[in-house]
């Protein structure tokens, strides 16, 4: 495994718990891509210094750290400037990645459909595109002979025009891809839509199973769905589609989610959201507020929502107690489950079901009298 060490600003917005947390989803960030963090650097700061994030004299201290340790890689819990990046490797001598960076190579992983690939290939590019005069190897020529190179063209303007032409490719390709997204979507006809939303790694997929009695793949780890599953799922004879998706992040790379936004048609489809909340993390409401932020992106009018929150059977009975408490008065559809453990699964797909037969009897009226009499 690689050894990082991850570096924060405590900004004077934030507290230092808030810091904490947020270099936490960073170190599983860095667990579910697969290295291992030795030490965490901090410094207090109103802005990111211009030119090498930390100050100076935190920069030596890592300097250090990294030479006397043998460290690897050097994860930043901000998106980095190509003049950052330069200036830190010129420093540092090691590889250095920012959280758009991390959060793409996990992708990258991840993807296993060629739809995803494709999505995931693009964001790279995209990201990689104004970060080019910190690459040290050139990519491949694909078009060679006269002509195709202006007079004195460097081999960096090579790569940038080979890059907008791959950009070029990817998303025409993508294009194509969903138009048969779209038809895919369109012979599903009138049937009531549901779509899991949440942040990542709070048991939507897990749920998807119970719900669909399908085999999802989960895993404790970060983005371990990037596909859309949608599985068909009849009660009392009404049928309704259930999908799963991507999880959302703080900070997620505006590369993913112009990517991924195909993907997302699935959300602005839906007719219920199932927003899945984590209720025993330390900052559930900023991870919320992460995904509502998302979702204002996304869709043009809110949509009927039930708030489903997580994992309760890791929560004290006296805290749980309180939160029941205040969230049920918030005049809110919420319902309090463990989806690992199958508790109160019964509340959720009453509260479900009861909004896919309301919604299901409005479009087919008729179908009300040929099942109850």
């Amino acid at each position: 495994m690689e050894k990082a060490v991850l570096v924060g600003i405590n900004y004077s917005s934030q507290t230092i718990g808030q810091t904490k947390e947020f270099l936490d989803e960073l170190e599983f960030l860095v667990h579910t891509s697969g290295a291992k963090t030795t030490k965490r650097f901090t410094q207090s700061l109103k802005v990111a210094h211009s030119t090498t994030f930390v100050g100076k004299g935190k920069l030596s201290e890592i300097e250090e750290f990294v030479k006397d340790k043998e460290v690897d890689l050097v994860i930043f819990d901000d998106d980095l400037s190509p003049s950052q990046l330069r200036n830190i490797e010129k420093q540092l001598c090691c590889k250095i990645l920012d959280r758009s960076n991390l959060i793409l190579d996990i992708f990258a992983s991840r993807a296993r459909t060629a739809h995803a690939k494709t999505q995931v290939e693009l964001a790279q590019y995209q990201y990689l595109l104004p970060r080019l005069t910190r690459m040290w190897t050139h990519l491949e020529r694909q078009k060679g002979g006269i002509g195709m190179r202006g007079p004195g063209e460097t081999q960096i303007e090579t790569d940038r025009r080979i890059i907008n032409q791959k950009i070029s490719n990817l998303k025409l390709k993508l294009s194509k891809i969903d138009k048969q997204k779209s038809a895919q979507r369109n012979n599903r006809g009138n049937m009531v839509k549901v779509a899991l939303v949440g942040y990542t790694n709070v048991g939507k997929s897990t749920l998807m199973n119970i719900i669909s009695k399908s085999k999802v793949f989960a895993e404790n780890k970060l983005f371990a769905t990037l596909d859309t599953t949608v599985r068909k799922v009849v009660v009392d004879q009404i049928p309704f589609l259930l999908s799963d998706t991507v999880g959302f992040i703080r900070k997620l790379p505006h590369q993913l989610i112009e990517s991924f936004k195909s993907t997302l048609d699935e959300v602005r489809d839906a007719d219920i959201l199932i927003h899945v909340v984590d209720l025993s993390h330390a900052v559930y409401q900023e991870q919320m507020n992460s995904v509502n932020d998302t979702l204002n992106e996304l869709l043009n009018s809110p949509k009927l929502t039930i708030l489903c929150f997580n994992k309760i059977d890791l929560i004290k009975e006296k805290e749980l107690i309180a939160l029941k408490e205040f969230w049920k008065n918030k005049d809110l559809n919420v319902v309090f489950i463990s989806a690992a453990n199958k508790l109160n699964i019964g509340n959720l797909k009453n509260e479900l079901f009861k909004q896919v037969k309301d919604i299901h009897f409005t479009r087919f009226p008729y179908n009300k009298t040929q099942i109850y009499y």
